[in-house]
């Protein structure tokens, strides 16, 4: 491993931007040494710790303990990024215009660590696993914290109606009339979902009249409760239905067991930047962990209320009272190890790591599911998820496992109580993927690759290599076949299939089902038993693919193939040579500048990390930080590299900045950017990310988003 400074201290290019916001300005209490954030404070003191039976005093000195521990180690290990950075820049601008030679890459980034060697083969040795993740194949949401109404959407999509799906949906041709039911979309619903049931379950409708069927496991009232593949259907009989009473069968619905895992995420997807963000964010978490959170929200006029979904009863075949859970198994995604926050800080002033308090309070929060006192149970087996993203390498992943320990030390839990699921989306975790696996082998139940921060570091990470592809030619690149290759195969050579969840990303666009029908049965072809939806309708038809393919199947044929090598996986997808003509520079650039300010005008000015944002054609796609982090990374490499100038990239944004007011003119609490683009601090912050690209630490948007953010919230508190 390269040397770094003695002191801890993270070069320039690795620190992160302060927060800002209120967490600076509000009243500070002092806690074990500690000066936290007023607000902070009380929401533990008064609403987490009373519940648990915790002594406030030895809690925060638990924490601040441990901080004092693992700061010092988290410092230095952003160092390392900083400084194999560097390495990498150097040895690219040595050569730049010449063709990569990959041997003497591999040997150079093996020289100065970014390359490990292999692990002896080995096996995880992950216990306690529910079998949503290890022995169940389905879809898996994620949704941003900030939002109870979405979170509890998600967390109610365990089950979903296969009619809702398909009629609303283009998931089938065409589309229903307005002002009312659609008959005559309805018979196209009844009659696909009649061929679903026959595919799945040939024979299935006997039990109707009496018979029976294998994979019949009992009924709900009259209605019969499948098992297929290990998921559950159930055929909604109801013949005082609308729709059941119409029906020869008096068939209802069809309901499908669907979102089997939802991530409830404090990373990606939201936008919190100061003490009152973090705070909403573990409130919400809390609400989940005690069962007890609920949203009201207006429709046709009237407000309704959303809670959690209680479990589902029925009658076994051996007729026992049995129950299925009626709700997602939760795993909650903390943030990495770059970001501070200032909801505590350290007895030197500095900002605590984000990710070591994310930890802490999530885990902390979690006792009240370990200890039985929600409402409902969300793991089964008493473990505590947690996803740990944006991690370089297997030292990183170690340290994550050393924070674990610490905190199921503080907590007096046993050793492997806190899980961890890896994110595969920074490349030097893709390019040592299985000792990264062994850093926390007795602990790991999840590797998911994210394309999208993968890509972001792909282009960051070669920077300086030379102007990368456009962005739309990305996954048709070397590097991404290899990567979603080796992350099945070297997850299956660890033991992973009947342990373990492998998981492949997102579907981006949220009112396109009919392709994603199409196209996203390759997740479970692959050998992943999980992968990323955006919504519960997306969920619910993803969950046929999970019965056309039997991804456990698909996993024991793959077992034994050996993962590809890394040659493929190192291979910078440049540009060289490329004569760019004028106009696909300009179509380059429109598209990531629209793509950049639709999104960050969204998160800066109303704090809304996730959100469906129309592309440059109008087409509704999710966006998040890791989709402006190949944006504004893309950019920041033309411009490096002179394939377009600065005046171009600042007349695009302009262009589109009045594209994006455009787009969304109908929103009461939008701020157009373009009539004054440099008093618009969302598009300041837009800019900062392309002209500061490439020096911003591994391409991530999050300093600038945060320091732009604060400003935002605090303009909107001085109006």
């Amino acid at each position: 491993m390269a040397a770094v400074d003695s002191s801890g201290a993270i070069p320039a290019r690795s620190r992160p931007a302060t927060s800002g916001g209120r967490g600076d300005i509000m009243e500070r209490i002092e806690r074990a040494g500690l000066r936290v954030a007023g607000e902070f404070a009380a929401f533990v003191e008064d609403r987490v710790l009373p519940g648990l039976g915790l002594d406030p005093a030895a809690w925060w000195t638990g924490f601040a303990d441990l901080l004092a521990v693992l700061v010092p180690e988290n410092r230095r290990l952003l160092g390392v990024r900083e400084t194999l950075q560097q390495q990498i820049d150097d040895w690219h601008r040595a050569r730049r215009g010449q063709p990569v030679d990959p041997a003497a890459y591999q040997a150079f980034l093996t020289e100065i660590g970014y390359l490990v060697p292999e692990p002896a083969a080995f096996t995880i040795g992950t216990t306690g696993v529910d079998d949503e993740i290890a022995r169940l194949a389905g879809p898996q949401l994620v949704v941003p914290v900030l939002n109870a109404r979405f979170v509890l959407n998600a967390a109610n999509a365990r089950w979903g109606s296969l009619y809702d799906a398909f009629y609303g949906t283009d998931a089938l041709p065409g589309a229903p009339r307005p002002g009312g039911y659609d008959a005559e979309r309805g018979a196209q619903v009844i009659a696909r979902a009649r061929a679903f049931l026959d595919e799945a379950l040939p024979g299935w409708a006997a039990v109707l009249d009496g018979g029976d069927h294998p994979a019949l496991v009992g009924w709900r009232g009259a209605s019969p409760l499948f098992r297929h593949h290990g998921l559950h259907i159930e055929v909604l009989v109801d013949r005082n239905h609308p729709i059941g009473r119409d029906d020869p069968l008096g068939i209802a619905d069809v309901l499908l067991e669907a979102a089997l895992t939802t991530i409830v995420d404090l990373e990606d997807s939201v936008a919190a930047v100061d003490a009152e963000d973090k705070v909403a964010a573990y409130a919400n978490w809390l609400g989940l962990m005690r069962g007890d959170l609920s949203a009201s929200f207006e429709k046709d006029g009237q407000v309704r209320a959303r809670h959690l979904n209680a479990d589902r009863a029925f009658t076994a075949r051996d007729g026992t009272e049995r129950t299925l859970p009626g709700r997602s198994l939760l795993f909650v995604r903390n943030v990495g190890h770059l970001m501070t926050t200032p909801a505590i800080l350290l007895p030197d002033g500095s900002e605590a790591p984000e990710g070591i308090v994310d930890a802490v309070m999530t885990s902390t929060i979690a006792l009240y599911d370990l200890k039985g006192l929600g409402r409902f149970r969300n793991s089964r087996t008493g473990s505590v998820y947690i996803v740990k993203p944006k991690m370089h390498g297997p030292e990183e992943a170690g340290f994550a496992d050393r924070l674990f320990d610490a905190v199921e030390d503080i907590l007096g839990l046993a050793r492997h109580t806190l899980k961890i699921g890896v994110m595969d989306e920074e490349r030097r975790t893709s390019a040592n993927l299985a000792a990264a696996i062994h850093a926390v082998r007795d602990r790991i139940v999840f590797i998911n690759t994210g394309f999208l921060d993968r890509t972001g570091d792909e282009i960051h990470t070669s920077i300086e290599a030379g102007p990368m592809v456009p962005k739309g030619e990305m996954k048709a690149s070397d590097w991404i076949r290899a990567y979603e290759d080796r992350n099945v195969r070297i997850g299956l050579a660890a033991g992973f299939s009947g342990r373990a969840q492998i998981g492949k990303g997102m579907w981006a666009a949220p009112d396109m089902m009919a392709d994603m029908l199409a196209q996203k049965i390759a997740h479970p072809q692959s050998g992943a038993n999980t992968a990323w939806v955006p919504s519960p309708t997306a969920a619910t038809l993803h969950a046929l693919h999970y019965h056309q393919v039997d991804v456990f199947g698909v996993q024991a044929r793959l077992a034994g193939e050996a993962p590809p090598p890394r040659d493929a996986l190192l291979r910078i997808p440049l540009a060289l040579g490329r004569n760019w003509t004028e106009a696909d520079v300009a179509r380059e650039l429109d598209n990531n500048a629209q793509g950049i300010l639709g999104y960050v005008v969204r998160w800066i000015d109303q704090g809304v990390g996730c959100s469906k944002v129309p592309d440059i054609n109008d087409v509704g796609l999710m966006e998040d930080r890791a989709t402006l982090r190949i944006s504004a990374q893309a950019l920041a490499n033309w411009l490096l590299h002179g394939v377009c100038t600065a005046e171009q990239v600042d007349a695009a944004l302009r262009r589109m900045a009045a594209k994006v007011d455009a787009q969304n003119a109908g929103d009461p609490a939008y701020r157009p950017m373009a009539p004054d683009p440099d008093a618009s601090i969302a598009f300041q912050a837009a800019r900062a990310l392309v002209f500061e690209g490439a020096r911003q630490p591994s391409g991530y948007t999050e300093p600038l988003l945060h320091a732009y953010r604060a400003r935002a919230k605090a303009r909107d508190r001085a109006a």
